[in-house]
């Protein structure tokens, strides 16, 4: 199927297997934590649900690893992970 303009038909995307979900929960948990203790958030474009639940699993992955609590804050675009609880730096509206 030819699509209009000439433009290329936009990739599909196909969800992760489990075996996937497994190794990118560990991954990004290594990630994220080194991210969080070095610059104190982590923000990164999470536009789809599977993407929100998996970067969701790995700010709870990394709260256990590193003892602290940890909050996601997702807006359909992006996901920011930072440390919570008391003495937490807030989020501005830019950063959401």
């Amino acid at each position: 199927m030819t699509h209009p303009l000439g433009m290329p038909p936009a990739p599909r995307r196909t969800p992760l297997d489990a075996e996937e979900r497994v190794r990118a929960e560990e991954t990004f948990s290594t990630l994220v934590a080194r991210h969080l203790v070095t610059e104190g958030r982590f923000r990164v474009s999470a536009d789809t649900p599977e993407m929100v639940e998996l970067f969701q699993q790995v700010a709870r992955r990394v709260g256990d690893l590193l003892r602290r609590p940890v909050v996601s804050y997702a807006n359909g675009r992006y996901i920011v992970i930072t440390f919570g609880g008391e003495g937490a730096p807030g989020l501005t509206p830019a950063d959401a």
